[in-house]
Formats: structure tokens, C-alpha cells, sequence
């Protein structure tokens, strides 16, 4: 009989547990989320939707500024996680690429810009404590960090889109068959 009870309390427990998650979401991120949604959507109305798309659209025209400068302006503006709303700027092929690349700056952008994804802090940080036990400057270590990653985010961004290009590809041409 205790294994049943065991049982059931422990069933119980973990959708307790899951409900202790759902409030801290509620109360944490979502409202963060919201407001962060609100303020970028008033900048967008305030300084003109057409403004923006024009400089969206010169920054996505090319394709290395696209998975570059794009990536790391939507992270450094709007930081994790709502830095992945700038692809509402890209056509629908070029939204993967961007999320990619823009998801794989996440990490790279906190040594000189920690506000950009402070939840991920501890790996630059883990990496910085090991260079000042060195004696090393840490001015370096984030400006390679950085770099790294802006190269890091072109390869994988032009990947990306080539790869969903060819499944675009593939899918239209069995879709005619």
C-alpha cells in the first residue's frame, strides 16, 4: 500500500512541480516579454514602419550584412529573446538563417555587452575567471570572443539559407509531381 501512496504523491508532486514552473513564467519572463513586445512596437509606430523596413531591407539586401549586422543589432537592441522578432523584417526563406545566426550570437555578445543575454553569462563568465586567474586581461578575450562570433554567425546564417533553399527546392518539386 505505501508504494501506491509513494506513487500517487509523487504523480501529484510533479504536476505541483509543473505549476510552481507555469507561476514563475507568469511572474518572470512573460510579463518582461510583453513589455519588451510593446516597447519595440511603439518604437516601430513611433520612428515610422516604413522607415524601419527601409533600413531592414538594406541591412538584409546583402547577404553578409544580413547574418552580421542584423544579428547582432537585433541582439544588442532588443537582447534574448526578443531579439528573434527583427526576422518579421525577412521573407520567409531567409527566417531560419536568421534565427539561426541570431541564436548562435547569443553567447558571443556578453563579453562586451552582458545585457544583451545576461542568462548566459556564467559560460563568458566561467571562461573569464580562468583568463584573470592567468593575470590576463579580459578586453581581449571578449573582443575574440565577439569577433569569433560575428564569423560564426555568417557561416551558419549562409548555410542555413542555402539548406532551406534546397528543401524549398525539393518541396516545390514534389508538391508538381
Amino acid at each position: 500500500m505505501d508504494f501506491f501512496v509513494h506513487l500517487a504523491e509523487g504523480f501529484i508532486g510533479m504536476f505541483q512541480k509543473g505549476g510552481e514552473q507555469f507561476v514563475g513564467l507568469v511572474t518572470g519572463i512573460i510579463p518582461t516579454l510583453i513589455c519588451l513586445i510593446t516597447a519595440v512596437n511603439a518604437f516601430i509606430k513611433f520612428v515610422g514602419e516604413e522607415r524601419i523596413e527601409r533600413f531592414a531591407r538594406m541591412c538584409t539586401g546583402n547577404i553578409i550584412l544580413r547574418y552580421t549586422v542584423f544579428p547582432v543589432l537585433s541582439m544588442f537592441f532588443l537582447t534574448n529573446p526578443m531579439a528573434y522578432t527583427f526576422g518579421r523584417f525577412l521573407p520567409e526563406h531567409q527566417k531560419p538563417a536568421f534565427y539561426d545566426s541570431t541564436v548562435s550570437f547569443c553567447h558571443p555578445i556578453t563579453g562586451l555587452f552582458p545585457h544583451a543575454n545576461p542568462a548566459e553569462l556564467f559560460v563568458y563568465m566561467g571562461i573569464a575567471t580562468g583568463i584573470t586567474n592567468l593575470g590576463l586581461s579580459l578586453g581581449p578575450l571578449a573582443m575574440r570572443y565577439f569577433l569569433v562570433g560575428i564569423v560564426v554567425i555568417l557561416i551558419r546564417g549562409v548555410i542555413t539559407e542555402y539548406i532551406t533553399k534546397m528543401m524549398i527546392r525539393r518541396k516545390e518539386a514534389q508538391a508538381t509531381v
